[in-house]
């Protein structure tokens, strides 16, 4: 057999980790958390002349972690292969704990890798993984518990008046007056809308149960997280209870392909939700895959500057999530943050990798 010679290895030589912590533009809660701001953890890999991005919503715990015990794992190693440093990472955590913080700075190096590769190759992520579609739906998520009515009848609104006919509302902080909040939301995006709600696991599951009857009358099609995600089998039940045409969702906690091979299996979502920012782009394809055997939909969580091409390669991607505090946070400090067109996120085909320059002069008053 003739002997073949191995493509020059492009040796990873730095990563380079810094920390955002961004105010929100007003208090922000769910059914049950509250914040007011927002921690980004920034990536940059770099191969010879030729860096790569990636980012985490996450503590900046996720940082430290990334250069103290991450970086001696993937540094040296070819850039081009990306799974091998997926590997390496993931054995290297093993005594830390593989999901949370460190699942999160594996994500943004993993991000940041799968972004160099695509630049050092001069092309779109989209296109290096192998695009499936030009664009991809969205909806706009936001309607925090902690918005007056009048809050909330502005931003799903105004979404609706931008081409986007898919919002989401937070629910679960005061279960007595989510109806009437879900009421003044379907008064605000009209009927042809569709209108999403997420409880973030406040109801138990008899809760749940009664409220989506309640939802159903104001033609809620998306119910997410309606008790914990930890709960397979109360979101099995709630699935399966559920009014007819109410979609249950759930996912984005998952940091390891397992957690959604497990949540499938169990039959606990009608939607699946992964998180690259979590599960790492290596992970989102992965669900992706899983999602395809299934013949079940899978939907982004959160990150829409990070989604936009990994959804638009995975087969079974149903929308990203256009949530409010992110959609902020990458146009802020991110040159290449894409406006949704009719609806839909386009990925720029003629920017290489994820399209992403940080604005560092920009990101800098957020440093620490």
């Amino acid at each position: 057999m003739e002997n073949r010679a191995r493509a020059p290895e492009v040796p990873i030589r730095q990563l380079t980790v810094s920390v955002y912590v961004i105010p929100t533009d007003f208090p922000e809660s769910d059914g049950t958390l509250e914040w007011k701001e927002t921690t980004l953890v920034v990536v940059e890999a770099s191969a010879g002349s030729v860096s790569g991005l990636g980012y985490t919503y996450g503590g900046k715990a996720a940082g430290v972690s990334i250069q103290e015990v991450l970086s001696p794992a993937v540094i040296g190693r070819d850039a081009m292969d990306v799974p091998a440093c997926w590997a390496a990472m993931a054995t290297k955590v093993r005594n830390h704990g593989r999901a949370g913080v460190a699942a999160m700075a594996i994500s943004a190096v993993d991000s940041a890798l799968w972004d160099l590769k695509a630049r050092l190759l001069g092309l779109p992520l989209a296109k290096l993984l192998g695009a499936a579609r030009d664009g991809v739906s969205i909806y706009g998520s936001g309607g925090f518990t902690s918005y007056s009515d009048a809050q909330l009848t502005s931003q799903l609104q105004g979404w609706v008046e931008q081409g986007i006919p898919e919002v989401k509302m937070k629910i679960g902080r005061d279960p007595q007056r989510d109806p009437e909040r879900v009421r003044v939301a379907r008064a605000a995006i009209g009927s042809s809308a569709q209108l999403y709600v997420d409880a973030n696991g406040a109801y138990s599951r008899k809760q749940a149960l009664a409220l989506a009857e309640v939802f159903h009358d104001y033609g809620v099609s998306w119910f997410e997280e309606p008790v914990s995600s930890d709960d397979l089998a109360g979101l099995n039940l709630v699935r399966n209870r559920a009014p007819a045409g109410m979609d249950i969702a759930a996912g984005e906690y998952g940091y390891r392909t397992v957690y959604f091979r497990r949540m499938l299996e169990a039959e606990a979502v009608d939607i699946l939700q992964a998180d690259a920012t979590r599960c790492g782009i290596t992970g989102f394809l992965a669900a992706g895959a899983l999602c395809e055997s299934r013949s079940m939909p899978l939907s982004a969580h959160c990150a829409p500057s990070l989604h936009m091409h990994l959804a638009s390669a995975v087969i079974a991607a149903r929308n990203i999530e256009y949530f409010h505090d992110h959609v902020r946070i990458e146009h802020m400090l991110f040159d290449g943050a894409v406006t949704p067109r009719g609806g839909m996120l386009c990925p720029d085909f003629s920017r290489p990798g994820l399209g992403l320059e940080l604005k560092r002069s920009d990101a800098g008053r957020y440093a620490v």
